[in-house]
């Protein structure tokens, strides 16, 4: 089978793991040693690892987090997560419908005492909030444990290879993800208050005032004085029928196998949503070497930074606005995605439909908050705390920030003695989180002389790194807020560094010194798996993605510790100040075909609960019978029943009461099952043997 490994990467180095030989349905494979187990069968050209028992659907990943069910095999006889299990020496891995022999008991099992721990603050998720608490909450020896579901601490910190917004001095503006990810938790670990369980998972918050927790295997108990809920988010799914199909990922999965397991999960993707989550993971499948057909985004413009949207279109993806899915085609697998324009009230609009191959369809549609702890601390009376996207739904700048604040109100109540939060810092928390505000014409100098920057970010965004990098202090931006519009006016000496540190890839040098008639634009450039060479003749491109100039590169810098690349490009003065960059994907990659597949566009096919194969028809026709009651419609459909816990279900099936002008105080919520995630119950009497 074909290797699917990503061998070399613009941004991530590629590190050299021990091979391992596993058994999938009794044929050996080769994996890397401890990489999850759906990571290393994607990786040798397996997306399906299974048949659903109901209808015999394909089955595969999609969350990559633990978060559903679809990815379950069978692993040396015991049925587990593959995206949570990693691969061992001659393990036999095995699809659901071809396992037949249940293990025998050899030996009689021996039960263990629960171990029962005290601590003061547990904090659940080791992602940029959780870390940032720990290190205010560390730094005032308060005993902590903080537990991680992962092997690494970082959470989606580990999957970002792009540079981030915010301020430098708040949030690591301009520095890459993954690099602040691994910054916090070495602070984290430097602390000796704060104990660190990885490969940890929070099940439940009892009533009794205790936390169930898996540590390695091991179930213990432990009882906090304190909680806080960073745990993060879980992705929305989407109804579109064939939404079964394998080959359709959430972000978070895509990135999870592109980003950290260097796994190249798709030869042609395509995404829906235009949020900065789509937006980031496109430009992230463009390292990775994998084509990007195209985006969809249901809105009227994208709902994400206006340069992560425009990054894309200059490198030659086109944004389809005002359209959305009607379908994911294929037998088993994505074969190919059928879009079309929708109106202003989000219905198709005919004859607008168009059918792109593809091999991936990632779902970038929003995020739920995995609040779920909360409540039950608060029902239990456990004081709780939530930060990050467990809280509230922002960028990971903001989660940062947050669990700074967050950190240091907890260690206050504990009794450090703590001075008063500046309430600045409360306004620059609003700020961190703020949606993207207006846009405005460019600021652009007019003399053709000298050396100066083009800057291309026109949208008030939390962001300035460039005006804290400038040595010259030639960039501000207006008003002095970070929300404002940086701009150029002073003395520029040509040093790069705002070209090098803009997270947007927004800023140009535009050098007349050499030759007033001839200038040279330096564009920044992270696509470095496709090549350039100097004396390469480049289709140059304006903010937007329209063809400019064909400009030939005199010089390519790579020597920079950011891992941008600095090309220059010889143009003539008249489009000088208007280059970005270049195009780099050929239209041809984004060709379609009008009409191929008509859809029935009455058609409620599409699954609601994956899990349990419930589908919107069915969903739809009790909630024309007046049924409200989110238990009454798992009770009859089972949708909610499965694996996930109604993870994925219970959001989709609220979005249908909502679409029947159901009130929200008409729908009594879904009961939640006492544990969160799926455990052998005999972990629960193992305890610690001797």
């Amino acid at each position: 089978m074909a290797e699917n490994r990503i061998l070399k990467h613009p941004v991530l180095s590629v590190p050299i793991h021990e091979d391992v030989t596993f058994y999938w349905n009794n044929k050996p494979l080769i994996a890397k040693k401890n990489e999850m187990i759906s990571s290393a069968l994607i990786a040798n050209g397996i997306k399906i690892f299974g048949h659903h028992p109901k209808d015999n659907s394909a089955q595969g990943i999609f969350c990559a987090n633990g978060q559903c069910a679809k990815c379950t095999v069978i692993a040396n006889g015991l049925a587990v997560k593959s995206c949570m299990t990693a691969v061992q020496k001659n393990m036999i891995v095995e699809s659901l419908e071809g396992f037949t022999d249940l293990p025998e008991i050899t030996e009689k099992p021996q039960l263990g005492d629960i171990e029962n721990i005290k601590t003061d603050v547990i904090i659940i998720g080791g992602g940029p909030a959780g870390l940032s608490a720990a290190i205010q909450i560390g730094k005032s020896n308060i005993n902590t444990i903080l537990i991680d579901d992962k092997n690494i601490l970082g959470g989606k910190l580990v999957l970002q290879t792009h540079k981030f917004f915010g301020s430098e001095e708040d949030s690591y503006a301009g520095t890459r993800g993954i690099d602040i990810g691994k910054k916090l938790a070495s602070e984290v670990k430097s602390l000796e208050s704060i104990s660190v369980w990885l490969n940890s998972t929070a099940l439940f918050v009892f009533s009794d005032k205790k936390v169930g927790i898996l540590k390695d295997g091991k179930y213990k108990i432990v009882e906090p004085k304190l909680i806080l809920n960073a745990a993060g988010a879980r992705e929305k799914f989407l109804r579109f029928n064939g939404n079964t199909l394998a080959g359709i990922y959430g972000a978070g999965a895509f990135q999870t196998l592109v980003n950290r397991d260097l796994v190249k999960a798709s030869n042609r993707l395509f995404v829906i949503g235009g949020g900065n989550v789509g937006l980031i993971a496109a430009y992230h499948a463009l390292q990775a070497g994998i084509d990007v057909v195209g985006l969809v985004e249901a809105m009227p413009k994208c709902g994400g930074y206006k340069v992560h949207d425009d990054k894309l279109k200059r490198l030659g993806v086109p944004i389809y606005t005002s359209h959305s899915i009607l379908s994911a085609n294929g037998k088993e697998e994505v074969e190919s995605i059928t879009i079309t324009q929708i109106d202003e009230k989000f219905q198709p609009v005919p004859n607008t439909e168009k059918t792109f191959k593809c091999d991936t369809i990632l779902v970038a549609v929003g995020l739920d908050p995995v609040n779920e702890f909360t409540f039950e601390a608060q029902k239990a009376g456990i004081p709780i705390y939530g930060s990050g996207d467990a809280e509230e739904i922002a960028e990971a700048s903001s989660a940062m920030f947050n669990g700074k604040i967050v950190g240091l109100k907890i260690a206050k109540e504990l009794g450090a003695k703590i001075n008063n939060i500046p309430q600045e810092w409360y306004e620059k928390a609003e700020i961190l989180k703020s949606h993207p505000g207006e846009i405005k014409p460019y600021i652009t100098p007019t003399e053709k002389v000298g050396i100066y920057p083009v800057i291309h970010c026109l949208q008030e965004i939390p962001c300035n790194p460039c005006t804290t990098v400038c040595p010259t202090n030639s960039i501000n931006i207006e008003n002095n807020e970070i929300m404002g519009i940086p701009f150029y006016k002073g003395k520029c000496i040509g040093c790069n560094k705002c070209v090098l540190i803009c997270p947007g890839l927004a800023i140009t040098l535009v050098d007349y010194r050499k030759n007033p008639e001839l200038p040279i634009v330096t564009v920044p450039y992270e696509i470095s798996n496709i090549p350039v060479k100097v004396g390469d003749f480049v289709q140059a491109v304006d903010i937007n993605g329209d063809f400019l100039s064909e400009v030939k590169i005199v010089n390519i810098n790579d020597k920079q510790n950011r891992k941008t690349h600095l090309i220059k490009l010889e143009a003539v003065p008249e489009i000088a100040s208007k280059i970005v960059s270049f195009s780099i994907q050929k239209k041809e990659v984004s060709l379609h075909e009008i009409n191929v597949h008509k859809i029935d566009l009455d058609s409620d096919d599409s699954m609601i609960c994956l899990c349990e194969r419930v589908s919107t028809k069915e969903i739809k026709a009790l909630i024309k019978q007046g049924i409200t009651d989110l238990n009454q419609i798992k009770a009859i459909t089972r949708a909610g029943m499965g694996p996930c816990g109604a993870k994925t279900c219970d959001t989709l099936i609220k979005q249908l009461l909502r679409q029947e002008s159901i009130l929200p105080q008409s729908i009594v919520q879904n009961t939640k099952r006492p544990i969160f995630i799926e455990v052998p119950l005999g972990k629960f009497a193992e305890g610690e043997k001797e």
